[in-house]
């Protein structure tokens, strides 16, 4: 039978932060990816920490912020093609997104040096009161659920990758800045980002124990990108209430 035909039938209670017994070193598990995913975060922490030393001594970030966002984008474009390279990619996925997030927050951990520690806090607390809306199913994770909040991360990414673009050419777009519209755009990306947390529990509840061992990088990868979107997000929100009010 086919991965993509499993469907679950947990009752509300049903084992998903932790696993049933029914595990198999040779099975995707949830205790792999948790100890992946606590791998890449402290990898990502440990960079992050080093490039915030490097900026308070007067280093540029902008390198290493654009570097760091290139090759994660392609780190990303590699995974999605070549799965089974997840074991060897994610880890690289990993460490350019420490150096994207090192550089990304060093300017508001030198001008408001609690935001990234709120902004941290933020993303833990959406991220476990996620997963007990999803462990309770008071939110389903239903196909036309699945598919309005894809589309709306599609929508968003697109809308960074033009006024990325834009940029180089001297114009600059609302959702950077200060203004209500941009605060409003933030929000919105933080919600999308919020809810995108259900796929990737969905991802693992589904394929738990029944996908190769390698899928734990597969899902490392999906988490991973869904926390730091949702980090992001949160802290250019406050940098910019900070910054307005």
């Amino acid at each position: 039978m086919s991965l993509r035909n499993f469907k679950t039938s947990n009752p509300v209670f049903n084992g998903y932060f932790w696993d049933d017994g029914k595990s198999s070193t040779k099975t995707m598990s949830v205790t792999g990816i948790f100890f992946k995913s606590m791998f890449g975060i402290l990898i990502i922490a440990a960079i992050t920490a080093y490039l915030w030393k490097l900026n308070e001594a007067g280093t540029p970030m902008r390198w290493f912020t654009l570097g760091g966002m290139l090759g994660a984008i392609v780190m990303s474009i590699l995974i999605s093609v070549r799965q089974n390279w997840a074991p060897f990619l994610v880890p690289l996925y990993i460490v350019a997104k420490g150096f994207f997030l090192g550089g990304f927050s060093s300017y508001a951990h030198r001008n408001f040096p609690e935001l990234p520690y709120q902004a941290i806090g933020v993303t833990i607390i959406t991220f476990f009161v996620m997963l007990l809306l999803y462990q309770l199913r008071i939110i389903v994770v239903t196909k036309k659920l699945r598919s309005v909040i894809i589309t709306a991360t599609v929508s968003i990414m697109v809308v960074y990758l033009i006024s990325w673009i834009l940029s180089f050419f001297g114009i600059k777009t609302y959702i950077w800045g200060t203004s209500w519209f941009a605060i409003v755009f933030n929000v919105l990306a933080a919600i999308v980002a919020s809810f995108a947390l259900l796929l990737d529990f969905d991802y693992i509840e589904r394929y738990k124990h029944k996908a190769p061992k390698q899928k734990e990088w597969l899902a490392t990868w999906g988490l991973l990108a869904t926390l730091i979107w949702l980090y992001v997000e949160v802290l250019r929100l406050m940098q910019k209430l900070a910054i307005r009010f």
